[in-house]
């Protein structure tokens, strides 16, 4: 751990001259936050004095990180240290440029690339991961519902509860991961931090137990709004990747904040709904030939 003399000469000062400066200007802060977390800083982001500092430990970038500037939020792709570029798979990023994050994440339900998400496309995208009728007849009402009128172009609400992905950031909600801006973009650092205070055991994902703790730990005074948002965007990324370990890897959050995953989840559900078919069907001859 440096001591102050030595934080005093990186900043370009003796050490008698930095203690003469801390003095006068009240710095004896910062000579206290040397001594806490992260150390060799000349900052602290945990105090003893506050024992939920230290509980929930930000993202702190590395020098050597492939993930540059992450406080800047990104207009068209979601990166995080693992994946500095976004999603590469099958050009994601590069297929979706013209669209914010935000737009990426519904982009799925918009199978017909009008702009518009009507309800019977909703159910339909989310039947096609194998949901049940009633599990996504359940996933629509909820979806169209509550989040078509922010989007609507004027001040009248949608007849029919349709979800304009031109002003999909007006979905923005609060006691949530941060993660997107007020303009659709995504902010790595800020879904770095969720991982960073709600990963117990450095899992590399979040299990139940980090999941009820990371709602109660974002959740915003009298946003009642946004604690059942969360909730249910929470349940519902835990139905679809379903993990057999019960971690949600970070990877696949990722990936369902660009909606990436959720044609892929789609496409997944269809190849294993075809080998039963066809296991079905062979095992159908075989018992015609037997008998």
């Amino acid at each position: 751990m440096p001591s102050y003399a030595q934080v005093a000469a990186i900043n370009g000062t003796s050490g008698d001259e930095g203690r003469s400066e801390k003095m006068e200007h009240g710095y004896d802060l910062v000579e206290k936050a040397i001594d806490q977390y992260p150390h060799g800083k000349p900052y602290s982001t945990s105090i003893v004095e506050v024992p939920i500092t230290c509980e929930r430990k930000p993202y702190i970038p590395q020098e050597h990180d492939a993930l540059i500037d992450a406080g800047t939020a990104r207009a068209t792709i979601a990166p995080s240290k693992e994946s500095p570029n976004g999603t590469t798979e099958g050009d994601w990023a590069k297929n979706h440029s013209h669209q914010t994050v935000v737009q990426q994440h519904a982009a799925y339900w918009d199978s017909d690339n009008d702009g518009i998400i009507w309800p019977q496309d909703t159910y339909r995208g989310c039947r096609n991961w194998g949901w049940n009728p009633v599990l996504a007849g359940l996933a629509t009402f909820i979806i169209n519902v509550n989040l078509s009128y922010p989007t609507c172009p004027g001040f009248m609400p949608d007849p029919f509860f349709r979800i304009y992905l031109a002003r999909m950031h007006k979905d923005k909600h609060g006691s949530d991961s941060m993660s997107f801006d007020n303009e659709g973009r995504f902010i790595p650092c800020r879904f770095e931090d969720f991982f960073a205070k709600y990963d117990r055991g450095n899992k590399g994902g979040l299990d139940v137990w980090d999941l009820l703790r990371a709602h109660k730990g974002q959740r915003m005074a009298f946003d009642f709004f946004g604690w059942s948002a969360s909730f249910l965007e929470w349940l519902a990324t835990y139905l679809l990747l379903w993990p057999e370990d019960g971690v949600l890897r970070k990877e696949d959050v990722r990936r369902v904040f660009d909606g990436s995953i959720f044609q892929w989840k789609a496409d997944e559900h269809l190849a294993k709904k075809r080998r039963s078919q066809y296991q079905r069907q062979g095992n159908g001859g075989l018992r015609s030939r037997l008998f």
